[in-house]
């Protein structure tokens, strides 16, 4: 055997480690390259807030009180409901639009007065079904520009002069067409409040 061929038969220490750095460097180079790439296929932050469910804490929220949060780019409220903001709930059918909620897009259960999975905690989109207007919260008895004496409490929408319930039922002859909304929501537990997955149990 030549010399030639004894040389390139033999193997090269520093040859075998240049060729390991030199591969490790390559799949460190790929890695950098694959996980931006990876990156901007996921959601954004801005678009998962927009479709993403939204966890609450409703215990802080005293009898009487409303929270709004952020769901989809819309003010949800969340009241909780003393027993006469309840019982005012009652006896004015004649007065709504459509007491039975027969035309809102909600499951079944929720078509009672209260609106609601449980009765002292509403939830509702704050925006008016007329033009898109935020209605306000006016308590029962408050005088108040648009609304007659004896009003029992619920939303008044200051664009057009809508009056919703204290369920978010529209009241007849007002420009809003139908009721608030009532977004998909379930309890995770007593006190936490999951708005964007519908109730299933």
């Amino acid at each position: 055997m030549s010399d030639l061929a004894l040389q390139s038969a033999t193997p090269d220490p520093e040859r075998r480690t240049w060729l390991a750095v030199t591969g490790a460097a390559a799949g460190a180079a790929a890695v950098t390259a694959v996980i931006p790439f990876a990156s901007s296929l996921a959601p954004s932050e801005r678009a998962r807030a927009m479709g993403a469910p939204v966890e609450v804490d409703i215990a802080d929220i005293p009898p009487g009180g409303m929270k709004t949060v952020e769901w989809r780019g819309k003010p949800v409220w969340i009241v909780r409901r003393t027993p006469q903001m309840l019982a005012a709930l009652e006896g004015h059918d004649a007065d709504l639009a459509d007491p039975g909620s027969v035309n809102d897009t909600i499951p079944d259960a929720l078509r009672t007065p209260a609106r609601s999975i449980r009765p002292e905690v509403f939830v509702a989109v704050g925006i008016c079904t007329h033009l898109g207007c935020s209605p306000v919260e006016v308590q029962a008895g408050s005088a108040h520009p648009g609304l007659s004496a004896g009003w029992p409490g619920g939303f008044f929408c200051p664009c057009h002069g809508s009056t919703f319930d204290g369920s978010g039922r529209v009241y007849r002859n007002k420009p809003a067409p139908t009721n608030l909304e009532v977004p998909p929501h379930r309890y995770a537990d007593a006190t936490r409040i999951i708005i964007g997955e519908e109730d299933v149990g």
